[in-house]
């Protein structure tokens, strides 16, 4: 439902922020269009300085002629009307699996947002009607398959245009339905697209910037998580929390990682200057949580350039041609290239997938009585007399590794694999959509990871503190009594799909108020 303290987000063809569309995705912030005048004349210009230009020329690419390399052949005055159809028609031909409806949501903001920039010469009319979607929860049903990145993310927006003229299929309050059926019911008429609306919702970058959006923010919550489960780890290994010394860091200083040692320090309760030993019990622990704010740390210094690209994606004009009513001017280019969506997800997925690959060489110490430093094998929680019988995070291990190992094998970069296409038109294409989708199964994959070590390391947690007769540090004694108010301790095997999925599930809520520096 929609989280009334949010304000509402009012475009107005100024910039908005990434985090919004998160917000508006998962129905957390109602969308409005901006009443303000000059925004309004500055929408109706677009329209008003086409319909002038094909009195006075008779020619517009995309409004006169046929799409990409068809350019050179014109279409009669008569067949204008019927162009924008047969753009979104042909263009119906998505496969895979379709996205779900928060992303769905996402996309059609990032195209709204997009629209409203006014350079792209569609009507007030068209704005009004996207928002309306958004408004009443109605969202296309698009196929994740199909988009090589340029021109835009033609095949999965023309399920858009199309659900705007009423046609294919639509997500209504959730649930998978005829657009005719659902548009019917309340009265709304089919919109008919004017010259050159098809175009304008079709050969742009939305439907990567929205799957990109959406895998930022998950990222920006795993490095929280990965944060709080290392220093859960480090403490249930009965490590050595001074190699998060701040003194230390400062002789590499990198801030991200500086502020991932800052996190473990205040988490073990080692944040007092100068309390280091010169010689401490265990001089060096392995690398999986020695070197954790090295790791996390490339990931927390990354996320902000990351954000800066996507950003400015999101608040770019990015569909071909643009259309400067101002200047008087139709500019014909390439913004629809999502270049900078294709590297941005193509950086993040590595960064991600080490994450996972931390953690589970983390969990890799903790189950194995060989180096957990007294530790139970396989953190079994059993009663002595049950212990033959029980084998505690065995098969959670194995299943973390999978995902591990599924996560890095996905990390191949997918703007690489350019193709040329489209009768060699589309000649060098950006990979960006398959990019974005990529970074999204990688950091789904790593939330299953997070997910599994989590819940083994509160085990190994309280199987510590037991042994140590003493409690963990305040910040981790809270988080374990958060942890166990949805995960009990497990003494006995039992199935675990149940708690993870859970697990899963809850970590936006769990990662909300982690670290809130």
């Amino acid at each position: 439902m929609t989280d009334e303290t949010l304000p509402p987000l009012v475009l107005d063809g100024r910039d908005v922020e990434l985090a919004a569309i998160e917000a508006v995705a998962h129905r957390r912030r109602r969308v409005r269009l901006s009443a303000d005048p000059a925004f309004r004349a500055r929408i109706a210009a677009g329209p008003a300085f086409l319909d002038r230009l094909l009195a006075e020329d008779g020619v517009i690419y995309g409004v006169t002629t046929g799409f990409g390399d068809a350019c050179t052949r014109a279409v009669p005055a008569e067949l204008h009307e019927d162009l924008p159809r047969h753009l979104y028609t042909f263009h119906g031909c998505g496969l895979g699996e379709v996205l779900d409806v928060a992303t769905a949501r996402a996309v059609v903001l990032v195209r709204l947002v997009s629209l409203c920039r006014g350079v792209s010469g569609v009507s007030l009319a068209l704005l009004e009607r996207l928002a309306w979607l958004l408004e009443h929860d109605v969202v296309p049903v698009i196929p994740a398959e199909g988009s090589v990145g340029a021109s835009g993310d033609l095949t999965p927006l023309s399920y858009l245009a199309a659900v705007l003229c009423g046609e294919r299929e639509v997500f209504d309050g959730g649930r998978r339905r005829a657009t005719a059926e659902a548009f019917a019911e309340r009265g709304l008429a089919p919109y008919r697209l004017r010259p050159k609306e098809g175009l304008a919702l079709m050969n742009g970058t939305a439907v990567m910037t929205a799957l990109a959006a959406l895998a930022w923010g998950r990222a920006e919550r795993l490095s929280r998580l990965a944060s709080r489960i290392t220093a859960m780890s480090v403490w249930a290994l009965d490590g050595n929390p001074y190699h998060f010394d701040a003194d230390l860091f400062a002789a590499k200083p990198h801030p991200g990682q500086q502020r991932v040692a800052a996190r473990l320090r205040d988490d073990l309760g080692r944040d007092t200057p100068g309390a280091t030993p010169r010689n401490p019990s265990r001089l060096q622990d392995r690398y999986s949580t020695r070197c954790a704010p090295h790791v996390i740390g490339v990931l927390e210094d990354a996320l902000p350039w990351l954000h800066d690209q996507l950003e400015r994606e999101l608040n770019s004009a990015n569909d071909n041609p643009l259309i400067d009513a101002e200047a008087g001017k139709v500019l014909h280019g390439g913004h629809f290239y999502g270049g900078h969506v294709a590297f941005a997800m193509d950086a993040l997925k590595p960064l991600v997938a080490n994450l996972a690959d931390l953690l589970d060489r983390q969990l890799a110490l903790l189950v194995d009585p060989r180096y957990n430093h007294g530790l139970p094998a396989n953190l079994s929680g059993a009663a002595p007399d049950r212990l033959a019988l029980n084998h505690g995070y065995k098969a959670l291990q194995i299943g973390v590794s999978a995902w591990t190992a599924e996560a890095l094998k996905l990390t191949m970069p997918a703007s690489v694999f350019s193709r040329s296409t489209e009768c060699h038109n589309q000649d060098k294409v950006s990979m960006g959509t398959i990019a974005a989708r990529d970074a999204l199964r990688v950091i789904t994959l790593t939330e299953q990871v997070v997910a599994g070590v989590l819940h083994a390391a509160g085990q190994a947690l309280d199987l510590r503190r037991d042994r140590l007769a003493c409690a963990p540090p305040p910040a981790l004694a809270a988080w374990q009594e958060r942890l166990r108010r949805r995960v009990p301790f497990l003494a006995e095997d039992r199935a675990l799909e149940t708690e993870l999925r859970r697990l899963c599930r809850r970590l936006p809520h769990l990662a909300r108020h982690l670290y809130p520096e």
